[in-house]
């Protein structure tokens, strides 16, 4: 039947994001293969320090060096930089001379939890505890009751370092917030959501047996918890203030739905990102551009500290590429493109009333183009330029991926911010882009396997 001018107009004019399992349903397989990996990610990543861990066996595996100041690299090389433990550089050495600019994905691999206090363990009422402090913008009464398990380092005294790692294996017991039961919670049931469960009630325990011996004891199920600690680690309570310990989620990631589209797991936010940033680099084998791949610390505490955005330590990486190079760095940061990879929040249709539909990211419809986050109007925000929107819309599509545009909510619901702005601060170009999430900094949070996947297929297509 042959299409009248309305229909032909429609057509022509008007544009619509697709559904990518109806659009290409090849697509699936090929998904559902890459997240595998995706999936092994998350699980031996569960801290910055596991990440930064996990990205150089990975990055060793394919061939990559650390970065030695002063050498003479060629196209092709590929070498990496670790700061302090906690933040990674990656770098695939291009064919255009380094004054042309760089491409620069910039990830970060923090992630909400609750971090142990200085001073943390004590015994109340026959029972041990942690206290925590939280660390980024969690809903606290999303952590009660959630099987946790124990990650960290430890410097004793003389100096060693002691990885921590407790609930993770089978068999290891997991630990947990306690929270009322529904009989005694008339008190609690009046609390503003956010105070469901506050600051100082998330209280980890930690055991419930004294140890026997002959003496009186104060606080003997405190002692037994730290004797056992003890046993696996060598460390005792002093050591407490020489360390990095953090409660994260014990739960393992696992697909989601009767058709296995999603994947459920802590720490997406924005560890799928860092994965897909930290793949699209390895296979970044004689790009036209040098790639710079930037997996970050305290993003989720505003990016702050030394392996975090707001340092310099990504202008300092710059600085020396520019002295191996001989040319001037202002140059090549000049001429550089930056992708701000984080995820955005998708449509949830439950809660519909705090998106504005027609510009909000949903599953299965690919990575998500952010002109700009910030809060309310635009404060705190990159807002990306309609020159380097355009670029970066051609690259994606000219390499057949599947993106969508979306906001952070509606315009007066509230907002959130990126690593953008600390990078445009270098006189970078920069836009954001990576995957949406739904129950984004939740212990479990959701994401669809083709986004993440076509995520991947973007940042490589960048790095082309």
């Amino acid at each position: 039947m042959e299409k009248t001018k309305g229909q032909q107009l429609q057509e022509e004019l008007t544009f619509k994001f697709p559904h990518i399992a109806k659009e290409a349903p090849s697509q699936r397989e090929e998904a559902e293969m890459f997240c595998e990996g995706y999936k092994r990610f998350l699980d031996n990543g569960k801290t910055e320090r596991e990440c930064v861990r996990e990205a150089v066996a990975m990055l060793e595996m394919q061939g990559y060096r650390p970065f030695e100041e002063g050498k003479d690299y060629q196209a092709g090389n590929k070498v990496y930089y670790v700061n302090r433990g906690k933040s990674i550089i990656a770098t695939t050495f291009g064919k255009a001379g380094l004054e042309q600019g760089v491409r620069i994905n910039g990830a970060h691999i923090d992630s909400p939890r609750l971090d142990l206090k200085p001073n943390p363990a004590y015994e109340k009422s026959d029972l041990a505890y942690f206290k925590t402090h939280y660390y980024g913008g969690i809903r606290k009464y999303q952590w009660g009751t959630v099987p946790l398990a124990i990650h960290g380092v430890v410097v004793k005294k003389n100096g060693e370092i002691v990885e921590v790692n407790i609930g993770e294996k089978e068999g290891d017991p997991v630990f947990c917030v306690t929270d009322l039961l529904p009989h005694l919670s008339a008190e609690q049931n009046d609390r503003k959501l956010r105070d469901g469960l506050k600051g100082e009630e998330l209280n980890v325990l930690i055991g419930s047996i004294p140890f026997i011996d002959e003496a009186e004891l104060k606080d003997p199920v405190k002692l037994l918890a730290l004797k056992l600690l003890n046993e696996r680690y060598g460390i005792t309570e002093a050591d407490f203030f020489r360390a990095e310990i953090e409660m994260v989620p014990a739960q393992k990631a696992c697909d989601v739905g009767l058709d296995r589209s999603m994947i459920g797991a802590y720490g997406q936010d924005d560890r799928v990102c860092a994965y897909t940033a930290l793949m699209a680099e390895i296979d970044a084998n004689m790009p036209e551009y040098t790639t710079v791949t930037v997996l970050a610390d305290k993003e989720e505490v505003g990016s702050e500290g030394n392996t975090g955005l707001d340092s310099d330590f990504v202008l300092h990486y710059m600085e020396d590429l520019a002295a191996m190079a001989r040319v001037d760095v202002r140059k090549v940061l000049r001429n550089s493109i930056c992708l701000s990879s984080d995820v955005n929040a998708a449509y949830d249709p439950t809660f519909a009333q705090v998106y504005e539909e027609r510009n909000s990211c949903f599953l299965n419809k690919g990575c998500v183009l952010t002109k700009y986050t910030g809060v309310r109007g635009k404060s705190g925000s990159n807002d990306a330029s309609a020159e380097l929107m355009a670029k970066v819309i051609a690259m994606m599509e000219q390499e057949g991926v599947y993106w969508q545009i979306g906001e952070l909510g509606a315009v007066d619901q509230g907002g959130g911010g990126t690593i953008a702005k600390y990078v445009a601060h270098m006189d970078v170009d920069v836009v954001d882009l990576g995957v949406p999430i739904l129950s984004m900094h939740s212990p479990f949070e959701l994401s669809a396997k083709l986004d993440v996947y076509n995520t991947y297929k973007a940042f490589r297509a960048f790095y082309k």
